[in-house]
Formats: C-alpha cells, structure tokens, sequence
C-alpha cells in the first residue's frame, strides 16, 4: 500500500473508482457512512470490482479480510481495513446451538427450494432432506459461455416432482406462457383474491425492481420467487420471502410492476393441507438421485468457461470473463446447502456437535474458496496477464477435492442412516466408500 494514504485518502479513491470504472448512479448519497449495498446498490461482484481497481490504480493491497469478509457495511468499513487502521466488525461470540436443537439456524440459499421448504417447517415436518437436490442444482453455460442460474433450459420440474413424492403436495404451475403478460397478472391477482386456507401460491418477480427488498446480491435482473397473499388493504399484498428471510406489505402496483418485466415469467401453488412427513425410503431414493459422488458440476462449468476465454473460442477474450461469471456468487452460496445434509443425517443418528460443526468449517471453506477464485478470475479479466491462469486451474483443482470430500463424508454418515431407518437396500451410487 502506498504509505501516504490515509483512510481519508481511500475514500476518496473509492469515490474515483465508482464514478470512473463502474460508473455507479448513486454517488449523492456517497459518504464514508454510505451503505455498500442498500446506499450504493453494490453487489458481491461491484464488490469485488472495486477492491481490484483500487488495487491496480491505487497500488492498495487487498488484505483477505476484504476478500472473504460478511461483515463490511460501509464505505468506511472498507477503507478502515486497507488503511489498516480498523479490524473488520466483531462477530459477537456466541455458544454454538446444537444441530440437535430447535435453535439450530436455518440456511436460506434458493428462492423456489425456500418457498415450499417455508410449507413444510410451518407444518412441523422435516424439511432438511429436500435440500439434498440443492448443491448441485442445475444451472445453465449458454453457447456464449455465459453462466446463469436462471434461463429457459433451468427447470424445477425435478424439485416438484420428488417434493411430490416426499411430501405429498403437487407443486402446479399456474403460470400459462402462452399467453400474455398481463393476463397471467390478471390470473395472479385472481388466485389472490380468492385463495382458500392453506393454498400457497408462488409469483416470480425481478427483486432488482422491488428496491425496497434488501437484496444482497443486488444483481439485475434477479428472477426471484415470492410468496403472495391478501394485505390489511385492497392495494397491498402479503408478501412472504422465505428465501431471505422477510415478510410484509407491499404495494400490488409495486409487485405487478416487478411481475411484468420481461425478465422473469412463472408461478405455482400447491395446498399445504396435502403435506405429510416423508418415508425413509423416498429419502433414500432422492439422496441416491441427487448425488453424484465423483463429479462437482460448477467447478467443471468454470473450469470449462475460463477455459474458453483463455482459448479464444468464439473470439471470445480474458475480459469477457467479468459478464461470464457474474453469476457465480448465486450459484456458489448453495454449497451452503451441504449443511442441511449433514445435519439430517446428524440428527436422525445422534451424532456429536463437534463432528457437524467441523463438516461446516469445511463448508465454509469451500464458499470462501469459490468467493476467492472469483477475485482472481476478475484480476484475469483485468489484466489479461497469463501467468495467472495455472493458478485458476489449481484453485479449481482444490475447490473440487474439497467438495468431493464433502460427499464422502455425506456417503459415509448416509449408509448407517439406512440401517438405522430398517432400509435393508443401500443404493448401487452410494455403496462405494
């Protein structure tokens, strides 16, 4: 870091780097105190953005803290720990709730997955199990090596049909694409209107255009499913996100408004009154169709992307690298869901906390190791410099051998699960240790 900048002095290079680089449209309220994500609308990739150029304009080190920390809020925050006059927040120390005990924090990592798991703990049924379909739930690498977590060729018809199965409600789509927009609108404020007792019914909308909701993320678009009922009032809704964590009013103009935009089309309901606990061996079935021990689908997908921009293919370059993954930080926080495999696990066998509690360190490690790749492919993007690339492919190396040890070690607690629950048939995939 260059010794004659202050902490004041960082501030105002991160000013010149919103203004010039991202061209951010929300400097007014610009301020050491300004917020990172609700003031300045800046996601984990703006993010990310900006530590890189305040690193290649300003010579400023990005310590790792930046890199991997949940806790920076402000502009401050930020320039505090490249100063290093400031340690990141404190995260209060708190004994460690048992995976054994109702506190046991929930994890929240995908909108459709939350919205019908949301049904189910309402319910008072064990709603861990259908989050072995999460890890490695589907996405897409376009033909312009572009990935997304939501496109045509991404279906949910797998998650309604096993929670079909598991559960006993059939998730419907309401939704009729071949008709318009606004009739679909018309036919979403109608379900509203007239919706039974223990009916749910599930609207995708674009969240970028509901500012209200906190968004972390802050990605636009962000195709988002909300669950909608009636308000205190004819022109609002009860709007519940249990992805996020968040219910209340909102103005029916304000959703409608998101609904329409053309980049996001889809709706289902489904009666919670139909639910029931799931059987062991449609547990089984679903763990054994879900997992797949020895391949990890995104770190194949960026290896294969960062690849074809290290190639050229298409005429494609290093720069191109920014849009390609900008979606990684979506699809990465499901490895979160690893952590409502092992607690199922846990939990039906007993096990100590100590033994979870290290699998989530593990887990941890891995989303911090894809948050930490991501820097370095956008430095790639930047810089164009080559001698970076073996050190890509190592960290895609790593991030691959740590998950797969994730999966054993679901492998290993998922064989005595089964003899616990009197399943004398493990399946074929996972009888090899």
């Amino acid at each position: 870091m260059t010794p004659a900048m202050t902490e004041q002095d960082i501030v105002e290079a991160i000013h010149t780097v919103l203004r010039d680089h991202l061209e951010n449209r929300h400097l007014d309220v610009f301020g050491p105190e300004a917020r990172l994500n609700e003031d300045l609308y800046l996601d984990s990739v703006l993010m990310m953005e900006l530590f890189l150029q305040l690193e290649l304009s300003f010579g400023l080190d990005a310590p790792d803290e930046l890199i991997t920390s949940r806790d920076l809020a402000t502009v401050a925050d930020v320039a505090g720990l490249f100063a290093g006059t400031r340690p990141p927040a404190a995260v209060p120390e708190l004994a460690p709730g048992s995976v054994h005990g109702d506190e046991y924090q929930d994890i929240k990592v995908h909108c459709f997955v939350s919205c019908v798991c949301d049904a189910l703990k309402r319910a008072g049924i064990d709603h861990r199990p259908f989050y072995f379909g999460v890890w490695d739930a589907g996405f897409e690498v376009g033909a312009d090596w572009v990935l997304r977590y939501h496109a045509p060729s991404v279906s949910h018809d797998g998650f309604r049909g096993w929670f079909h199965r598991l559960y006993g409600a059939e998730v419907q789509p309401w939704y009729d694409h071949a008709r318009s927009k606004e009739d679909n609108l018309a036919r979403l404020f109608d379900l509203v209107e007239r919706r039974p007792d223990g009916l749910a019914i599930m609207a995708m909308v674009d969240l970028f255009h509901l500012p209200e909701r906190e968004n972390k993320f802050n990605q636009n678009p962000f195709p988002h499913y909300l669950m909608l009922e009636t308000g205190s009032d004819p022109a609002s809704f009860f709007v519940s996100d249990p992805d996020f964590r968040w219910e209340g009013e909102i103005a029916r103009e304000r959703i409608a408004n998101a609904f329409r935009q053309p980049s996001v089309a889809g709706g289902y309901l489904f009666d919670r009154r139909a639910l029931h606990p799931a059987r062991p061996a449609d547990i089984a079935a679903y763990f054994d169709a879900c997992f797949q021990p020895d391949v990890n689908p995104l770190t194949a997908a960026v290896r294969a992307i960062l690849t074809a921009h290290r190639d050229g293919v298409q005429g494609l370059t290093p720069a191109d690298l920014s849009l390609a993954l900008r979606e990684l930080p979506v699809i990465a926080i499901r490895k979160y869901a690893y952590e409502h495999g092992f607690a199922f696990f846990w939990r039906a066998l007993r096990l100590p906390d100590d033994g979870f509690l290290a699998r989530c360190d593990e887990i941890e490690d891995l989303f911090q190791g894809f948050k930490a790749l991501h820097y370095a492919i956008l430095r790639f993007a930047q810089t164009g410099d080559a001698d970076l690339v073996p050190g890509l492919f190592a960290r895609l190396d790593r991030l691959g051998r740590q998950e797969t040890a994730l999966k054993g070690g679901l492998a290993a607690v998922f064989r005595p699960w089964c003899a616990a629950a009197g399943l004398t048939e493990t399946p074929v995939s996972i009888k090899v240790a």
